[in-house]
């Protein structure tokens, strides 16, 4: 079967071939994820997920695709050669959907641990960090765009410079959303104000983040409906599911309550209306995670959601989310950077990336009356890129507007941002005492 595999013939796309390759490239990116997990955490203080975006990129070209070609091109192959011509290998689209049910479930489960009510007491910093962490990013990332457009090797053919200082723009923006939520959650400040107002700022970047996307995309595919779509039927998915929505699922947690425990068929409704959610932001544009964000929002707290945070959080976090890392990693060639220039718009990209949210977010916090330890921390967390960079940076080279080349520039700018946060988070927070390791790792 092996021997089969190892060519790039039709038999190698069979059913069963197809399974066989899996189950190797699962077992490789767990070994990998944990490897490199273990090494950031010992060596460098960094965290479990903080690590998996690292060792994304070293399982594709940058690096295994260099040390062991073969090895690296047989387990994640990028092309299937046929009589007919060439194609993109199956494996490929697997690991792909695998990787977005992890997103989906992860994020429904961070959205469980939103605290809405802790949002009256931290209204205005949450506003103003908000608004900093959108406006000064996106005002650099717009300004740096037009200087990259001109030499034509960074955006795709058809790119006009308003879709280019847009999508840039809203590169810049975004927030690692789940990996804030992780470091507020490791680090015991889960539903403190510090932890909500981080989130509800994050939340917000990273929704005006995909609404500009959307934009972006509209205006490249030539469909304003698209960008309408996005932005006013993403408002009414989150207005039904937070009034009507939010009491309907009232009756899940009576229902739990009833049988004392959370049974297969609950758990099966609560999963397919997530799907159904996840499926419905994911068509009008928004993005899938954040349709799983907001039913998480949505949810009861009581039984339920502990329960479902129990049965999910070791499988969403150890086994599907680095799924994704190295699905990403895969698109990531750090020698399309070789020439000088290109390293140095790279170092650009990161120094504006920091100026703008660590920056202004800091700023805005401490002119919102938070003292300086919380507003460098919310600086800091707002600065991480982390896993939504990586989704938005898919989005953009699967859609055209970007080349390999600004994806890696972009990647490795988030690997930077993101690398930052932990170890400078656990510095202010020296004090703060650490809780074991959350169940979604």
């Amino acid at each position: 079967m092996l021997a089969t595999l190892t060519t790039l013939d039709p038999a190698a796309v069979s059913d069963v071939a197809l399974a066989v390759r899996f189950f190797v490239q699962v077992a490789v990116i767990l070994a990998a994820c944990r490897l490199f997990g273990w090494l950031g955490q010992r060596f460098l203080g960094q965290t479990q997920v903080v690590m998996e975006m690292v060792a994304g990129v070293a399982l594709g070209p940058s690096l295994a695709g260099v040390l062991v070609p073969d090895a690296q091109q047989w387990l994640f192959p990028q092309l299937l050669t046929l009589p007919q011509g060439t194609i993109r290998h199956p494996s490929m689209g697997i690991l792909y959907v695998t990787s977005q049910i992890g997103l989906v479930l992860y994020m429904f489960l961070v959205g469980m641990e939103f605290a809405p009510a802790l949002l009256k007491e931290r209204a205005r910093g949450a506003l103003a960090v908000s608004v900093s962490g959108i406006a000064l990013p996106f005002a650099l990332g717009a300004v740096a765009s037009l200087g990259l457009h001109q030499s034509g090797r960074y955006f795709g053919a058809g790119v006009g410079a308003a879709e280019g200082a847009l999508y840039l723009g809203a590169a810049m923006c975004i927030t690692a959303f789940p990996m804030l939520a992780r470091m507020i959650r490791e680090r015991g400040l889960a539903g403190t104000g510090l932890g909500t107002l981080a989130l509800a700022a994050g939340a917000c970047d990273d929704a005006t983040a995909w609404a500009v996307l959307a934009v972006v995309l509209a205006l490249f595919k030539g469909e304003p409906a698209i960008a309408l779509a996005a932005v006013g039927g993403g408002a009414l998915f989150v207005l039904a599911l937070l009034t009507v929505g939010r009491q309907q699922l009232q009756r899940l947690e009576a229902w739990t309550q009833r049988e004392g425990a959370l049974t297969p068929a609950i758990a099966s409704v609560v999963l397919g209306l997530l799907m159904l959610a996840a499926f419905v932001t994911d068509a009008i544009g928004i993005y899938a995670v954040f349709g799983a964000f907001v039913f998480g929002v949505a949810m009861p707290r009581g039984q339920l959601a502990e329960s479902l945070q129990g049965a999910l959080g070791h499988v969403t976090g150890s086994l599907l989310l680095p799924i994704f890392f190295v699905y990403a990693g895969l698109n990531t060639q750090i020698g399309l950077l070789g020439a000088a220039d290109a390293l140095g718009v790279t170092a650009l990209l990161v120094v504006l990336a920091i100026a703008g949210k660590l920056g202004g977010c800091s700023v805005a916090a401490r002119l919102a009356g938070e003292d300086w330890r919380t507003a460098l921390s919310v600086g800091l967390l707002m600065n991480a890129r982390g896993l939504m960079e990586l989704i938005i940076l898919n989005i953009g080279l699967q859609q055209g507007v970007i080349t390999p080349t600004l994806y890696t520039m972009l990647v490795l700018m988030a690997i930077v941002t993101t690398l930052m946060a932990s170890p400078l988070f656990g510095w202010l927070h020296r004090a703060t005492p650490v809780r074991a390791r959350a169940a979604v790792a």
